[in-house]
């Protein structure tokens, strides 16, 4: 016989990105499978977890069940994360502080689910959509492009990468950056000082290895404060960091290749493997280049990765875990077989 039991106590640490749908992707699956539950929200967007908890208790949750703790990594997540009572220990944020998290909770010996982020490549094959390829392209400067699973690198064949630059160039010059309390914003800000100048050091280092700045390339000098300007990039230098590294900003370099043997090993030339996206038209050429992509996740046609019914989350230093489908639950039960001899 084998049964699945409940782990015990779960600590989910979540990001600042999305701080309400992020935390309900762990939080709904260690609650369904029996679990009671501590979340860390970020500090600096604690406000929905809270809201959260006033929720569930008014829906007749009983007290202890799910739990918040506001605070600073420091204060709040650091303890948190070497308690001994913690029998399931989940992370979404930056692959240092997860090596960090990770260093912390080895004593105790506490199985991790981690999400860390990614370098998603969109990958354009010469027989795509151009409209959809386009319109998906653009797309990935939504909330200022602090988003895991955007598509960070432009991965286009060289037979059309004029006309599909000068497309995307023409749209994204027609997208609003504002308040994203006004409807008709379409670019919004960046989170802190301290990430502005995180994302403007990538891309003025960019300019200063030689990428050739086609649009944008710096703060957004007519509205200032922590707005950055959505910024494409051209003829960046092969495993280049702009290339390479996370941004986490509403930048997108734009690289040819010649083959589809190249857009592979383009598309794999990363730490990084949550989920990478493809355009093409042809379905034979869509299962060959699907399983030769090193990432969890593979969009065919289609924009943001997201499905709850599936397996959600990356290899690599992109992290280990799943979130959503069968597996998410999983994460949080303990497995027990029970041989009986009669």
């Amino acid at each position: 016989r084998i049964t699945y039991d409940p782990a015990g106590v779960v600590a989910i640490i979540t990001p600042w990105n999305a701080p309400l749908m992020l935390a309900t992707w762990r939080i709904g699956p260690a609650l369904a499978a029996g679990n009671t539950v501590v979340v860390k929200p970020p500090e600096w967007a604690p406000l929905t977890a809270s809201l959260l908890a006033d929720i569930m208790r008014d829906a007749g949750l009983p007290d202890g069940v799910f739990n918040v703790v506001q605070g600073t990594g420091v204060d709040a997540g650091a303890p948190l994360t070497r308690h001994p009572g913690i029998n399931r220990l989940c992370f979404t944020g930056s692959v240092p502080t997860a090596g960090v998290i990770a260093a912390a909770a080895a004593p105790n010996i506490v199985p991790l689910s981690f999400e860390l982020g990614g370098k998603s490549p969109l990958l354009v094959l010469d027989d795509a959509d151009m409209d959809l390829a386009v319109d998906i392209a653009v797309e990935q400067f939504d909330n200022a492009g602090q988003v895991c699973l955007k598509g960070a690198r432009l991965l286009v064949d060289a037979k059309i990468a004029e006309e599909f630059t000068q497309r995307v160039l023409d749209k994204a010059r027609t997208l609003k950056q504002g308040d994203p309390r006004d409807l008709t914003s379409d670019v919004s800000a960046l989170i802190t000082r301290k990430h502005f100048d995180t994302v403007d050091g990538f891309v003025q280092r960019a300019k200063a290895d030689g990428a050739r700045v086609l649009m944008g390339g710096g703060p957004n000098d007519e509205l200032g404060g922590l707005f950055y300007s959505p910024t494409i990039l051209a003829d960046c230098p092969a495993g280049s960091e702009i290339l390479t590294e996370e941004v986490f900003g509403p930048v997108a370099p734009i690289t040819t290749f010649s083959t589809e043997e190249e857009a592979v090993r383009l598309a794999n030339s990363t730490e990084y493997g949550l989920v990478a996206y493809v355009f093409t038209q042809d379905t034979s050429r869509t299962i060959r280049v699907a399983e030769a992509l090193e990432f969890g996740m593979v969009g065919i046609n289609q924009g943001i990765v997201s499905n709850p019914s599936a397996p959600f989350g990356g290899v690599k230093h992109s992290g280990f875990g799943r979130e959503g489908g069968f597996e998410g639950i999983e994460e949080y039960l303990e497995t027990k077989y029970v041989g009986l001899a009669l």
